[in-house]
């Protein structure tokens, strides 16, 4: 199988050669920026450094699946805030949030033109005219509840989900279409799968009431919003809680972290009339970062017992991480298939 034959196979719970690796969540290492000679921050910026930053993780960890960006401030960037960089050794982090609780806001018309948001659309074309058919491109968006955060400021959007959720309301609005508006754009560019990534709707974060309440029904919106695509959730955390609420946004599949566990979690997405692939089993911090391949190994032989159907780091891969603790993911599972 090509490697997107794979990745979409597994995602429609049909039969694979081998287990699909990749990350739903960002990829690079400084190992692959020297490797491929495009590194941070240009390659959170241009398009062209962001694609072939984004490659590596296919041309030099051998992962199944390519995707862009690094960061989850896209979005909130285009929408009025400011963004703090950190040259090449970190992210892009919120410096300045442009609203508050309660704000009045619109999604703007030229919301597809503004800041970065045009290059990574342009990253993804690139992506995609470069792999073909032959590995699946994902494009990243970030979901509501987490750009409202980015918005104006985590303290404040937990503060409000708690006291006045109502007052979220009209921002969790915007941020829905900001979301949806960008994954459209990027499935248009070639994307073959949307990877939504709602980080603070986290139970780790909030209760699993506002979870249900507030964050869940635009998670849902967005996707019905999304018909025909393919998507992934990735919500850090114990996710167990609420599975079920996971799975009903009508998600295509749902990537977790590795304190999930993953038995009782396919226990509940079993119950479902669909297939809902189940995606991690890899510490990325105390394996990933800190282990090595052999300790890499044993993560995935654990995740594919414990039913996982598609390997991946359950966080975003580490920049220092080593590259052969990361291509230790792909022997594993090549492993398995003996």
């Amino acid at each position: 199988m090509t490697s997107k034959e794979r990745v979409l196979a597994a995602l429609a719970g049909l039969p694979v050669d081998r287990p699909p690796v990749f990350s739903a969540n960002q990829t690079a290492t400084y190992a692959q920026m020297d490797a491929c000679g495009a590194e941070w921050p240009e390659a959170h910026q241009k398009a062209e450094s962001m694609a072939k930053l984004a490659l590596a993780a296919h041309s030099v960890l051998g992962f199944d699946a390519v995707r862009a960006p690094y960061c989850q401030t896209v979005e909130s960037e285009a929408l009025g805030c400011t963004v703090k960089y950190a040259g090449r050794e970190g992210i892009p982090r919120i410096d300045v949030h442009a609203f508050h609780a309660g704000d009045e806001i619109a999604l703007p018309d030229d919301f597809l033109t503004r800041g970065r948001v045009p290059e990574l659309i342009e990253a993804v074309r690139l992506m995609k005219e470069a792999v073909g058919d032959d590995v699946a491109v994902m494009g990243n968006i970030v979901g509501p509840f987490s750009i409202v955060a980015n918005l104006i400021g985590i303290t404040d959007a937990l503060k409000a989900s708690f006291k006045k959720p109502e007052s979220l309301v009209p921002l969790m609005e915007v941020a829905e279409q900001a979301g949806t508006m960008l994954g459209k754009a990027l499935v248009d560019a070639g994307a073959d799968i949307i990877v939504i990534e709602d980080m603070m709707a986290s139970i780790d974060v909030i209760s699993p009431p506002i979870f249900r309440n507030l964050a869940q029904p635009y998670e849902a919106k967005q996707i019905a919003n999304l018909p025909g695509v393919l998507t992934i959730m990735h919500i850090c955390g114990k996710l167990n809680p609420i599975m079920a609420e996971v799975a009903e946004t009508g998600v295509t599949a749902i990537s977790v972290e590795p304190s999930v566990d993953a038995v009782a979690a396919k226990e509940v997405l079993r119950g479902f009339p669909r297939h809902i692939a189940l995606i991690g089993g890899v510490d990325a911090v105390v394996t990933l970062f800190s282990g090595t391949p052999e300790d890499v190994k044993n993560d995935v032989r654990k995740a594919l017992a414990d039913g996982y159907d598609m390997i991946a780091p359950g966080c975003s891969v580490p920049p220092s991480a080593e590259t052969e603790n990361l291509r230790a993911m792909v022997e594993a599972a090549e492993e398995a298939a003996v």
